[in-house]
């Protein structure tokens, strides 16, 4: 490939994931990756030390969405300061490839791959409600890669490795995880502490991950109940607490959603119900319209509807899942954009 290559975007796990991906295939590959996030969000803690990469940049960026009048003009104003300070590092680095995986963080950089002549723009798209960054700039790309787009030359979603590895059919029902995400989900954490004395007299096994706010809370209230839980805020190690789990419920965000089909992970997902575009529950809603997955509003959310979900054909769920995704997406999206830039 010709020139240094820019990966951009995140904010959040579900951006970052996928960047994080991007980075291991073109490391493993040799060549030279520029990151370019936000010093707002999580960006700094994935990569700021990231030996894989030949430089980091981290801007102070925000958002445009869920700003009032004048916190648009303002933010707008910095994007293009910090595209034009993209632009220039484009120029010192001979930037030829520019790879966006969406959020805020991405928006000058992205900008910036449009600006400059010569350079190359791909899209990643997580959602199956495109972003509205990625609705602009998607008019200028050069390739839009989406799991939920039946016109995107590659539908696999880039999932690390150790989802793949750690994948394998359920057979019955031992273990139930409860997901909120890093963040956490009060809504989940509540509705685990209810059904959970059903759970522990059918003799299933919980694992819950609580979010950092509300760990100490969960596991209070685990310990009035008198039940082994295995409860934690957050990990690194989810391949392996998914590995253990025979069913889940779960947000539906699309890293979340695509890690579970690696693993062959049944689950009931409970989108956020303020995501945007409502997003979240689009996603699950295309893995439920498929049979391999349950979807519930979260203030539809009830134990008949739960005990119906685990007490169904999770065999045949499982199955199903590990046929919809491949574990080769990135190098096959990295191969497409290697050949472009020729």
């Amino acid at each position: 490939m010709k020139g240094s290559v820019v990966i951009t975007g995140g904010g959040t796990g579900g951006h970052l994931k996928v960047a994080d991906a991007f980075i291991e295939e073109f490391y493993n590959r040799g060549i030279n990756v520029i990151f370019i996030g936000s010093s707002n969000g999580q960006d700094k803690d994935w990569f700021e030390n990231d030996r894989r990469l030949k430089k980091t940049y981290f801007l102070d960026t925000r958002g445009v969405v869920n700003k009032n009048f004048l916190g648009k003009i303002s933010s707008v104003l910095n994007i293009l300061s910090k595209t034009n300070y993209c632009l220039n590092l484009f120029s010192k680095f001979n930037v030829k490839t520019v790879i966006s995986v969406g959020g805020y963080s991405a928006a000058a950089a992205t900008f910036a791959g449009i600006a400059k002549f010569g350079c190359k723009l791909y899209l990643h798209e997580q959602n199956s409600r495109m972003g509205k960054l990625n609705q602009i700039t998607s008019k200028f790309a050069n390739e839009v890669f989406s799991s939920f787009d039946e016109n995107s030359l590659i539908k696999d979603y880039p999932v690390t490795k150790e989802f793949f590895d750690n994948a394998r059919i359920r057979e019955k029902l031992n273990t139930i995880a409860f997901f909120g995400g890093s963040q956490g989900a009060v809504a989940i954490n509540n509705f685990a502490l209810k059904v959970a004395p059903r759970l522990n007299e059918m003799g299933i096994k919980i694992i819950h991950q609580t979010g950092k706010n509300d760990f100490q809370r969960v596991k209070d209230e685990y310990s009035k109940l008198n039940l082994d839980v295995d409860i934690f805020d957050f990990t690194k190690d989810i391949p392996s607490k998914m590995s253990e789990a025979d069913f889940a419920v779960s947000r539906a965000g699309a890293s979340t959603l695509w890690e579970m089909c690696a693993n062959s992970l049944p689950a009931l997902f409970i989108p956020y119900k303020y995501a945007a575009s409502d997003h979240q529950y689009y996603n699950a809603k295309d893995l439920a319209d498929k049979k391999m997955a349950f979807l519930c509003r979260e203030d539809d959310l009830n134990e008949d509807l739960f005990f119906e979900a685990i007490n169904s054909d999770i065999n045949s769920i499982s199955k199903k899942l590990i046929k919809s995704i491949n574990p080769n997406a990135v190098s096959l999206i990295i191969n497409v954009i290697a050949e472009k830039n020729k």
